[in-house]
């Protein structure tokens, strides 16, 4: 049997949300997902935009279509209908916690205050694997969380980003190679 991958990113599916900070994990996917040359398709079973990948193994992006408080539910769904393991699960997204520019990797854990990685450990324990992408500024202490997420980043934080996306696709890869450990430990 072929074991398989899904690689998770959180953001919000309305295009009025695009550049913000809550959906930098849409953004990296969708990178990644060029580079691979995958295509996007809308799989409403799923509640999600879907890209396959073959590498060993069949490797599945996933960009949730409820919203990011929702996304547990489209893990859940994905995760049940390929029978994929909760530690091939590798969610990407945005930490405000985490100082802007911030890289972090965890395997499993709790939801730190974000509240959709709360709703997929509630839909599929705490074992999944995490990119923590910080977007903290001091902007974050002039609004409140739910406006700070929702704002989009400034022209300089764009630059930063695209500087970002190597290692953020270098750690997919790893993830994907079965080397995510010796990242989250380095």
């Amino acid at each position: 049997m072929i074991c398989m991958k899904l690689i998770v990113g959180l953001g919000n599916p309305e295009f009025r949300y695009d550049g913000t900070r809550h959906n930098v994990g849409f953004a990296m996917l969708d990178i990644y997902a060029k580079r691979e040359k995958a295509k996007w398709q809308d799989k409403p079973k799923f509640k999600a935009l879907i890209a396959e990948l073959m590498a060993d193994e069949k490797i599945i992006l996933a960009k949730p279509t409820t919203y990011y408080n929702l996304s547990g539910e489209t893990v859940r769904a994905i995760a049940d209908f390929y029978k994929i393991p909760v530690e091939n699960i590798l969610v990407v997204h945005d930490d405000y916690a985490l100082p802007f520019g911030t890289l972090r990797t965890r395997e499993q854990g709790s939801d730190g205050g974000n509240n959709g990685i709360k709703s997929i450990n509630t839909h599929m324990g705490p074992g999944t694997n995490r990119v923590r992408i910080g977007t903290g500024t001091d902007l974050r202490d002039q609004m409140s969380d739910s406006d700070y997420v929702l704002s989009k980043f400034s022209e300089a934080e764009r630059k930063d980003l695209i500087a970002m996306q190597h290692k953020i696709a270098e750690i997919i890869d790893n993830f994907i190679n079965n080397k995510f450990f010796a990242t989250t430990h380095k």
